[in-house]
């Protein structure tokens, strides 16, 4: 057995040691080592492996400046901790570092490496084999570089709990503990990434874009994140393709296709360099300009795309950079590097003679033939197999600082500082063990792991407790998922103006610990589009909406292909892009333009408008013309005309025509809540009152002309204070109606939005039309009555005859409120008050015209007409054409009674009648002239009816003018005792009117 053992041992070594021999990996030993894996080259060559013979292993190529230097962090971090006399002191950290050609088939070979020599070393076979050579077991490795690798080494680790510290390795899909077990990393999840990506398109209000990714676990993942955060954005992608370093040229063209026919110029990538590369160099070739890259941290600053031939493609570059770190000393560090020096280090020779192409004398493997600075290098220096020939010897002597390279590239240390802090992430776990005190360990019963005879899954518990301060002064420390929480640089493409390469220039910063909303921060101002602009470039499928409008959906069209769309009115956009239109506040309206909402015009019946002006012109002419027939009847309250009118209803008709004109001016001005509520109030009662008295006066008279023989009860009724009750009942009832109306529903102002959109109507809400209709039914009601007792009253005598133009009036009311009702049921807004206002004053100027006018102007220019005479004449003829109209009826009905029974008719004793034939003509009614003449002596009327001519006569004593009153009194008191006749009783009860 231990023979077998033995035998497996020498067999597993010398296998190695075949694939891997002294110039292809860094290895020094020491007490403690660490595993590392760094891609020294791009790729391997392509090789039709048709095992005619034993396979050969692939040879790598094109040689990666940046991947040595990242080695060098390594060695650095390694030796700078075995000098150090507080960290691991009395220990000695070695190292085995090798070569992933940045394909998974080389990491996992080097990987089977690790896990071979652990599984060696645990079989504990030194006491039978004297193995001089004899390496330590890995306890943890340091790599590798893409998420790709990285999976496929953490699914080996992940067996033997082997912990792994990833410096570039960022996909999200590593954050699975219950896949990758033993994978942590000192670089942030690509999930922040993602998130970083969709905000800066957010920011620059960009909406299309197209997406690239690389086919593997970093590219895929990543870009899914991408359009999770995108789709939130409402960001839309036009095209998304999968590309791979091994892509074949039908591949490359087809994609190459996709982007030059779209018209997304903002292109979301997530790859690496080398996988990014072929298709870089083909939209380099068709001359594809104008688009704009969106870099991942792999290969925003990768030495691959970033060359100044590629500039003039890619120059409107925006990537992601780690954050950078400070590692003192490293400078020099790099400087040192030498073939003869760094023994320890076998790529040293070929970075040699990759730095100054040349080839060292004593390399038979390494050869110019075997590696190629760069192919398209060789090429021009004439092509073929690559011979010595093609290079000069090196002498040795070259000066590292005189060549450019990506190697000597400290001014930002990204990655360079994250295989730093790998490194002394490991060694503080090894610390933690070193010091770590029985009873407070993390293992069982607080037990410590042996130092001196650590193991790999000892040292992976310690690092998922890690905990300490790198030299920058931060605090590291793995979380749950084993990751580092990190910020990261944005940085834009620049071309050097010195010597025309390509510099990252620094423009912002994301950072993940701020609240959402405040991680990113842009400086625009040093960022150059295209390598000269400063315009920000435009990638929208639709051009911006401005203000005033909103995007319109277009169907079967992504969302961000959209149509502009005023907004309605009513609503405003303020915003580029609006998705949708905003109401304006209730008392406002959107302008024209619908970018802002401006108060909305506010309409109602103003002073100052021509219609309110024009009303109230009309309302005080009114209260003058109403005012001036007052002074008019106060002026002549002595006189006949005034007197027989009823003077004191007179004036109490003109008062409330005054209240009913000056209601109107309530209806006029913005509506308040007090006079909405006193102007309809006001209106109905001053026109019940107006309604009352002239009722009360035509009712009146109408009583003393039908009254067959008057009485003291007629007298009583007809008395002052009767007929100011009686209109004070009237008008009560109307003010009833008002108060229940105040108090149950009183009336407020009211902000109508509802009639037209963009104005706002301010009217009085009357709180109970019912109530309205009480009013205004109560007020008609009364009218009504007027009408009827006025239309019985129209053949009274002339001097009394204003029932025909109450009757008249009356008419013209009805007319006026009839139309009302349909107008100010149609109308809306400030016209409803001036359609009450119209109602109001055209049935006031009707009542006041036709009841005082004709009086006013008797008074004023017929004055011959306002005597106690006149009135008197005219009221006794009225009188005796009633009495004759009777005594005819009582001639007939005589007569007919003599020529049956042969009797004679009698007379009347108290007048002279004489019975004409039919055939004679009726005399004449005297002329007033003649009736002036002949009231010295007695007034004679003759009365023609259809069935003859009767005459009447009638003597007055002329007045004297000292005793007016007690001739009145001893005039009626003859009449009295003279007959008691029905119609000269009716003369008697007049004569008070008188």
């Amino acid at each position: 057995m231990t023979s077998y053992s033995c035998c497996l041992i020498l067999l597993l070594f010398t296998w190695n040691t075949a694939a891997y021999g002294p110039n292809q990996r860094a290895q020094k030993k020491g007490d403690i080592i660490l595993g590392g894996l760094f891609p020294i080259h791009f790729g391997v060559a392509a090789k039709d492996q048709d095992l005619k013979s034993r396979p050969e292993s692939v040879e790598c190529i094109r040689y990666n400046f940046r991947g040595f230097r990242w080695l060098q962090a390594m060695i650095f971090a390694i030796e700078e901790i075995n000098s150090s006399p507080t960290l691991l002191p009395n220990m000695t950290l070695g190292y085995r570092i090798f070569d992933t050609c940045n394909t998974v088939s080389k990491a996992l070979e080097a990987t089977l490496s690790f896990v071979a020599q652990n599984k060696i070393d645990s079989l504990n076979l030194d006491e039978f084999c004297n193995c001089s050579e004899h390496i330590p077991s890995t306890i943890a490795v340091v790599g590798a570089t893409g998420s790709g690798i990285s999976t496929a080494v953490a699914n080996l680790l992940g067996l033997f709990y082997i912990p792994q510290v990833s410096y570039a390795s960022s996909s999200r899909l590593l954050s699975n503990k219950n896949q990758f077990k033993s994978f942590l990393r000192t670089i942030p999840n690509d999930e922040h990434q993602a998130t970083a990506m969709a905000d800066i398109i957010e920011y620059f209000r960009w909406n299309w874009v197209g997406t690239i990714a690389a086919d593997d676990d970093y590219g895929r993942p990543g870009i899914e994140k991408f359009r999770e955060e995108a789709e939130e954005r409402d960001i839309c992608i036009d095209f998304s393709e999968l590309i791979s370093q091994y892509s074949d040229e039908e591949e490359i063209q087809q994609v190459v296709e996709v982007i030059q026919n779209s018209t997304a110029r903002v292109i979301v990538v997530f790859s690496s360099g080398p996988d990014l590369e072929p298709l870089i160099k083909e939209i380099v070739r068709r001359n594809i300009t104008g688009k704009i890259w969106l870099a991942s941290e792999a290969w925003a600053s990768s030495s691959l795309i970033a060359m100044p031939e590629f500039f003039r493609v890619i120059g409107s570059t925006i990537g992601f950079a780690l954050k950078a770190g400070q590692i003192p000393g490293f400078r020099e560090f790099l400087q040192k590097v030498h073939p003869k020096k760094s023994t320890n280090n076998g790529f040293a020779k070929e970075f040699w003679e990759e730095t100054f192409n040349c080839y060292l004398p004593d390399g038979s493997k390494n050869s110019p033939a075997s590696t190629s600075f760069h192919k398209g290098h060789e090429e021009g220096l004439g092509g073929g197999n690559g011979t010595s020939a093609f290079r000069p010897p090196c002498t040795g002597d070259e000066n590292i600082s005189s060549v450019e390279t990506p190697y000597m590239d400290y001014t930002h240390l990204r990655i360079s500082y994250n295989v730093y802090l790998a490194v002394y992430s490991i060694a503080h776990a090894l610390q933690d063990i070193y010091t770590c005190t029985p009873g407070k360990g993390l293992f069982t019963n607080g037990s410590c792991a042996d130092i001196k005879k650590v193991e790999a899954w000892q040292v992976l518990k310690h690092l998922r407790h890690l905990n300490f301060t790198n030299n920058m002064g931060e605090q590291v420390d793995f979380d749950e998922f084993g990751d580092l929480v990190g910020n990261y640089s944005i940085i834009n493409w620049h071309l050097s103006p010195e010597d025309g390469s390509v510099v990252f220039e620094e423009v912002g910063h994301y950072n993940v610990y701020a609240k959402k909303g405040e991680r990113l921060f842009i400086n625009e101002n040093k960022i150059l589009w295209g390598g000269f602009s400063k315009e920000v470039p435009f990638s929208n499928c639709s051009r911006d909406c401005l203000p005033g409008t909103r995007k319109g959906i277009i169907e079967g069209e992504p969302t961000c292909c959209f149509e502009c769309v005023d907004c309605p009115d009513g609503e405003y956009s303020d915003e580029t892009d609006a998705s949708a239109c905003d109401k304006c506040p209730e008392d406002y309206w959107s302008n024209e333009n619908h970018t802002s909402c401006i108060p909305k015009q506010i309409e109602f019946l103003a002073w100052t408008e021509p219609f309110g002006i024009a009303l109230t012109l009309f309302a005080v002419l009114g209260i003058f013309l109403t005012s001036f027939v007052l002074g008019v009847f106060t002026k002549f309250r002595n006189t006949p005309i005034v007197k027989a009118t009823n003077r004191e209803l007179s004036y109490l008709l003109l008062f409330s025509l005054l209240c009913c004109f000056s209601s109107s001016l309530f209806f006029i001005g913005e509506p308040q809540n007090w006079t909405c509520r006193l102007r309809q109030p006001a209106f109905g009662i001053s026109f019940v009152l107006c309604i009352s008295c002239i009722l009360v006066k035509t009712n009146r008279v109408l009583l003393v002309f039908e009254a067959k023989i008057p009485t003291s009860l007629h007298r009583k009724w007809w008395g002052l204070n009767l007929q100011f009750l009686l209109v004070f009942l009237c008008t009560f009832v109307q003010i009833v109606i008002c108060v229940i109306w105040l108090y149950t529903a009183p009336p407020s102002s009211y902000r109508n939005h509802e009639l037209e959109d963009e104005i706002i109507f301010i009217t009085c809400h009357e709180g109970s039309l019912m109530a309205l209709g009480f009013l205004i039914g109560y007020t008609c009601l009364l009218a009504a009555i007027c009408f009827f007792f006025a239309f019985k009253s129209r053949k009274l005598p002339e001097n009394f005859n204003e029932a025909k133009f109450i009757t008249f009036s009356m008419l013209i009311f009805f007319i006026v409120w009839i139309s009302f009702i349909p107008a100010y049921a149609s109308t809306y807004g400030k016209f409803v008050s001036a359609v009450e206002v119209i109602a109001i004053l055209a049935a006031s100027f009707g009542l006041l015209a036709c009841i005082f006018f004709n009086k006013v102007y008797i008074i004023l220019f017929k004055p011959s007409r306002n005597t106690i005479e006149e009135v008197r004449c005219s009221t006794a003829a009225h009188a005796f054409k009633v009495a004759a109209r009777a005594t005819l009826r009582r001639s007939n009905v005589s007569r007919k009674r003599s020529n049956s029974l042969g009797g004679s008719t009698g007379s009347t004793p108290s007048s002279s009648i004489s019975s004409k034939s039919n055939h004679e003509d009726p005399f004449p009614l005297p002329a007033c002239a003649e009736r002036q003449r002949q009231q010295q002596r007695g007034c004679k009327q003759k009365v023609s009816f259809g069935s003859g001519t009767v005459t009447l006569s009638l003597s007055f004593e002329e007045p004297q003018k000292n005793a007016m009153a007690n001739r009145n009194a001893k005039h009626r008191n003859s009449l009295e005792a003279q007959n008691s006749d029905d119609s000269l009783m009716r003369h008697r009860a007049l004569l008070p009117l008188q």
